[in-house]
C-alpha cells in the first residue's frame, strides 16, 4: 500500500513545485528617471546583479527590462497599467500613489530608498535671492508639476515664506521638463525658463556657468531626506517573492559597490547616460559630503504630514513603515 502511494505523492510534489516555479514571473520591468539618484540601477544593469540573485533564489533565466521616464506621473501610470513592475522617484510620488491605492487590488508600497541627498533650486536671475523674489514672468522648471519631490519641496518652502494657506503660490510658475532639457534651457538663456529645481549632476552643471546661483537647497527646507526610492505593487510583491528578493539584494550590493568605488560608478553612469561630464566631477558628486547611499528612509513622514496637511493626500501614514513593505522595517527610518 505504501509503495503504491509513494509514486503518486512524488508526482504530486513535482506538480506543486512546478506550479510554484511557473507562478514566478520570468521578467521584471524596471523604470528609472534622469539622475545620478538612481545610480544603483546603473550598477545593477552593468553587473547583472538582479539576474545573479534571481538565479540564487531558483529563478533561472530571469529577464530584466529597463525603461527611462521623466517624472513620477508617467512612471506611476506605467506601474498601474502593468507596463512596469518597479518604478523609482521621489518620496512624494510614492506617498501619492500609496494614498490613492490603499486597500485596493493595485495597492502600492515602497521597496527601499536609494540615497539621501539634496537637490538645488538654481536661477539665472541675479535679482532672485529668495523664493519671495520670483515674479509672474519667471518660470521654474522641475521634473513634474505638483507631484515631484521638487514641486512638493517648493510648496513647503512657500508655506514657510508666505504662510501655509499660500503653499501653492509658486505653483503657477512651475513647468514640467526633463532635467537635461531644463539645464539646456537655463544655461542657454533661451525661452522663458529662469530657474530650475533640478537633480544631480545637472544642478551642479548649471552652477558651472557664470551668472547662475542657488536660491535654496532642499535640505534647507526639509533637512536630510530620502532623494529617490523604488516602489511596486502588492500584487508583484506577493506573486513574485523571489524576484522581489533578488531586486532588493541587488540594490544592497550595488550600494556597497558605489560606496567602495565612486570613480568606477561615475564612469559607468557616464557611459550609460552618454554624459560628457568629467569622471572626477561625477565621482565628486557621488561622494559629496551631503550624499549618503542608503536604504534607510529619511524624512518620509515630514513629506507625508505636509502633503496631508495641505490636502494633497487624503490619508496620512501613522509611520514610515506604512509606506514600505516589511523587508526593510528593521531599519531606523523616519
Amino acid at each position: 500500500m505504501r509503495a503504491r502511494l509513494g509514486l503518486p505523492l512524488l508526482l504530486l510534489a513535482f506538480v506543486v513545485q512546478a506550479s510554484f516555479s511557473a507562478s514566478q514571473a520570468a521578467e521584471i520591468r524596471i523604470a528609472e528617471q534622469f539622475s545620478i539618484g538612481y545610480l544603483q540601477f546603473n550598477i545593477m544593469k552593468r553587473d547583472r546583479l538582479i539576474e545573479k540573485y534571481a538565479q540564487r533564489r531558483g529563478v533561472e533565466d530571469a529577464k530584466v527590462s529597463w525603461m527611462r521616464f521623466n517624472g513620477p506621473s508617467t512612471m506611476n501610470e506605467a506601474l498601474l497599467s502593468n507596463s512596469a513592475d518597479v518604478v523609482a522617484g521621489g518620496v512624494p510620488g510614492l506617498i501619492t500613489l500609496w494614498d490613492k491605492t490603499r486597500g485596493t487590488a493595485q495597492e502600492v508600497k515602497g521597496i527601499c530608498p536609494l540615497s539621501t541627498q539634496p537637490f538645488l533650486l538654481n536661477t539665472s536671475r541675479e535679482a532672485v535671492k529668495t523664493i519671495a523674489d520670483f515674479g509672474d514672468k519667471d518660470r521654474i522648471a522641475l521634473p513634474s508639476v505638483k507631484v515631484s519631490v521638487q514641486a512638493v519641496v517648493l510648496q513647503m518652502a512657500a508655506a514657510k515664506a508666505f504662510g501655509e494657506k499660500n503653499f501653492a503660490k509658486l505653483d503657477p510658475l512651475t513647468v514640467s521638463m526633463p532635467p537635461p532639457d531644463s539645464t539646456i534651457a537655463l544655461m542657454g538663456g533661451a525661452g522663458s525658463i529662469t530657474a530650475v529645481f533640478s537633480v544631480p549632476p545637472f544642478q551642479f552643471q548649471q552652477l558651472q556657468q557664470a551668472g547662475i546661483h542657488t536660491v535654496l537647497s532642499s535640505f534647507d527646507v526639509v533637512g536630510p531626506h530620502t532623494f529617490s526610492v523604488a516602489w511596486t505593487t502588492l500584487r508583484f510583491h506577493k506573486d513574485n517573492p523571489e524576484l522581489y528578493g533578488a531586486f532588493l539584494d541587488a540594490v544592497k550590493e550595488a550600494t556597497g559597490i558605489i560606496v567602495a568605488d565612486p570613480k568606477g560608478a561615475a564612469e559607468s553612469w557616464i557611459k550609460d547616460s552618454n554624459s560628457k561630464l568629467n569622471a572626477d566631477v561625477v565621482a565628486g558628486i557621488i561622494g559629496g559630503k551631503d550624499v549618503t547611499w542608503t536604504q534607510t528612509p529619511q524624512a518620509n513622514m515630514t513629506f507625508a504630514k505636509f502633503m496631508h496637511q495641505v490636502g494633497s493626500i487624503k490619508a496620512s501614514p501613522e509611520s514610515w513603515k506604512d509606506l514600505y513593505f516589511s523587508e526593510i522595517h528593521d531599519l531606523p527610518g523616519n
